[in-house]
């Protein structure tokens, strides 16, 4: 069966391109809690709550690469994402991504089975990430996988967090870096590949605009993460 489409209003991939790099001052960068940690203006606690925090959404992302997984009908695009899932969870028990978020908690001075535990998880947090976990299980594969663009804006953050937390909280161990030092090796290419898998299956100028949206929507997500810990630590305290 030949499918067609109405071509009338679908954008060029050059300009698809270009809508969806214009989201990234929605990108959580220049967040005032990401401003403060990247000022050394966190203490050890604040720093502990951040790192607990977000390991909840570190947790939730092999998850959602299994949503997509499960929603999409083509097995070439399944096989080109099974491999995220591994890279979070490891091949094994001690590896992957998400171990080395825990490494990085303990470096703070966090237990391991504190963080598991999840109690140390702000309301705020727990509410934007399980939308964004609860949009990759509902929502059409294309879409979640969109959501995921944020890579492209993300390789220049991680760079400066690396360098901003090796010089203003010197009492990490250098090996707490691992998950910054290890993502910075793959998410430039995985953002390329990333925005060439959405722009070749976006067919339609309604699939277009809804991956814009989508992108916008995972943005929403970050910045919700950062303003919940940056009201429990920062303004919502009275604090500058």
């Amino acid at each position: 069966m030949v499918v067609s489409f109405d071509t009338d209003s679908l954008l060029g991939a050059a300009e698809f391109r270009e809508a969806l790099y214009a989201l990234e001052p929605l990108y959580w960068d220049r967040h005032p809690f990401h401003r403060r940690l990247h000022e050394g203006r966190l203490d050890k606690e604040e720093l502990r709550l951040w790192a607990a925090n977000r390991w909840y959404y570190q947790r939730c992302l092999p998850q959602k690469d299994a949503a997509i997984i499960a929603n999409c009908p083509l097995p070439e695009v399944r096989r080109h994402w099974l491999p995220r899932i591994v890279y979070h969870d490891g091949t094994e028990t001690g590896s992957g991504g998400a171990e080395k978020w825990l490494r990085l908690a303990e470096a703070v001075g966090l237990e391991r089975d504190e963080v598991i535990s999840e109690r140390l998880v702000l309301p705020g947090v727990r509410f934007a990430v399980d939308a964004y976990l609860d949009f990759a299980r509902r929502r059409p594969w294309l879409l979640a996988v969109a959501s995921g663009l944020t890579e492209l804006f993300s390789p220049g953050l991680l760079a400066y967090r690396l360098s901003r937390m090796r010089e203003h909280y010197p009492w990490i161990a250098e090996e707490g870096f691992a998950y910054f030092t290890a993502r910075l090796d793959v998410v430039e290419d995985e953002g390329r590949a990333l925005l060439d898998l959405v722009v070749r299956h976006a067919n339609s100028r309604a699939q277009q605009d809804a991956c814009v949206a989508a992108l916008a929507f995972k943005c929403d997500v970050l910045r919700a993460v950062l303003d919940a810990l940056d009201y429990y630590t920062g303004a919502g305290r009275g604090r500058t």
